[in-house]
């Protein structure tokens, strides 16, 4: 059977899998730790808050559970943020040399270790800290960041033109939307009809089909090199072959270029920072007095929240045929800040609902800094380049995880909101550098011109040689 050059079904499975259990994360580790610090069974109610019956009791309880929560959420991405960081840079930069394949499937593998050890814990009622051993283990295999860098990396190999990758890029964060957003709708209605496990086990199930799709279906764009081909004289190490293809990156191009790729490597950093160290909270704040939502409505939510990536991507292809790329980063990043500011101040559960609203561009940057990185560097440097933005996209969301986790526990006490407005305040930083990359001038492709010249290569010449 001949296989299939797409990658959109693996994301789209993999989001729907991924989103099937992440709004339930934290509501798993929230009724579990209530339960162990109030000795009092969680209070479920099917009216739209939870709150209305809450005594000076009750709201000590929230206070506590909240700060517990937020350094259970801080202890897990400590313990997966090292080994998640170094196997992504390794993956997707050997891709480079080895395929693309391997990328994908090796974080597949860890998604299923995750979400089976999910289920048994959840099934037999084992220790909850388990949870942060068996994210560490996932996290040996990559994260989504290593997917993601591998998706978008394999996608780089067969485009031809820059606005192509533009809307294919944007098209994954589509199927991501879409996806995830079914799957969070549904998670509130499958947890309250049938409790934590099964929705754990279908799950599983479909990171199990996804695996099997990457392994058998899925066709490799890049072809390891014949060994009768090599060059003579002593052959690196891997990992030598890792460094020297991130080296050359920045070696063997020009200063200009180095700027501007640095510069939107840091823009990149700084958004993805901002918005998922703000956007982790929300389930929590969701939780907190005085919204204490339901998981009906916390799935509502996350499933309004997923819309945004259907949106960002009717928002980049049609700014694209009439606005820079510079500018569609920017008002992506003026729609994160109005929509966080909105959060910090959210009481009512509709007001909170609104919040979507000027968030429905808030994932724009990302395609297309991840388009004007990618145009600037040659063919044979994609996977070098992908390994260093997905090494920066898992560091800065760990990174940020870590960071809110401990400031969220912190401030909750006295306002609860503190992060959000803090988060927004962050999104000044990539603007100003975006200020900077249009100074530059990324439109101009003249520095990346001389580096195309290898692309018609076979896959043989892109190993690197001395």
């Amino acid at each position: 059977m001949k296989g299939l050059y797409l990658v959109e079904p693996i994301v789209a499975i993999y989001a729907f899998a991924s989103f099937l259990v992440f709004p339930l994360v934290q509501q798993y580790v929230y009724r579990r730790l209530w339960q162990e610090l109030t000795n009092t069974t969680y209070p479920v109610a099917d009216d739209i808050s939870r709150c209305a019956t809450n005594s000076s009791n009750h709201s000590s309880y929230h206070e506590e559970v909240q700060k517990a929560a937020s350094l259970f959420s801080l202890y897990s991405e400590l313990f997966s943020m090292i080994p998640s960081l170094i196997v992504t840079l390794i993956l997707v930069a050997y891709s480079d040399h080895r395929g693309r394949k391997i990328t994908i499937i090796l974080p597949l593998v860890g998604s299923l270790v995750y979400t089976i050890s999910f289920l048994a814990i959840s099934f037999f009622e084992l220790n909850l800290y388990l949870l942060i051993a068996s994210n560490f283990v996932s996290s040996l295999f990559g994260g989504v960041g290593t997917l993601l860098g591998g998706c978008f990396s394999y996608i780089a190999d067969l485009c031809e033109d820059g606005k192509q990758k533009t809307l294919r890029m944007a098209g994954v964060d589509m199927v991501i939307g879409l996806l995830s957003g079914v799957a969070s709708l549904s998670t509130g209605y499958f947890l309250r009809a049938a409790g934590f496990n099964w929705p754990f086990f279908t799950s599983s199930l479909f990171q199990f089909a996804n695996l099997l799709y990457a392994i058998f279906v899925l066709e490799e764009t890049m072809r390891p090199p014949d060994p009768l081909l090599a060059p003579e004289g002593p052959s690196r190490l891997p990992i030598q072959k890792l460094v020297y293809g991130v080296y050359q990156l920045f070696a063997a191009a020009s200063r200009r270029r180095n700027t501007l790729v640095v510069l939107l490597l840091l823009t990149f950093t700084f958004y993805c920072f901002a918005n998922m160290g703000g956007m982790s909270m929300i389930t929590l704040y969701e939780l907190n007095e005085p919204l204490c939502w339901s998981e009906i409505l916390i799935g509502y939510g996350s499933a309004l929240s997923t819309i945004v990536f259907i949106t960002s991507f009717i928002g980049v292809s049609v700014l694209s045929r009439c606005l820079g790329n510079g500018t569609i980063v920017f008002i992506g990043l003026l729609s994160v800040m109005s929509g966080l500011v909105m959060v910090a101040f959210a009481k009512t559960t509709l007001v909170m609902f609104l919040v979507r609203v000027p968030m429905l561009l808030a994932i724009m940057p990302a395609p297309v800094l991840r388009s004007m990185m990618s145009k600037a560097v040659s063919k044979s440097e994609q996977g070098a380049l992908f390994a260093c933005v997905a090494f920066l996209e898992s560091l800065s969301t760990n990174v940020a995880f870590a960071v809110f986790s401990s400031l969220y526990a912190a401030t909750v006490a006295w306002f609860s909101g503190f992060c959000f407005l803090l988060a927004a305040g962050l999104c000044l930083i990539p603007m100003a550098l975006l200020g900077a990359v249009g100074l530059i001038g990324p439109d101009e492709p003249k520095e990346a011109e001389p580096l195309l010249s290898g692309e018609e290569t076979d896959p043989e010449d892109d190993v690197p040689s001395v």
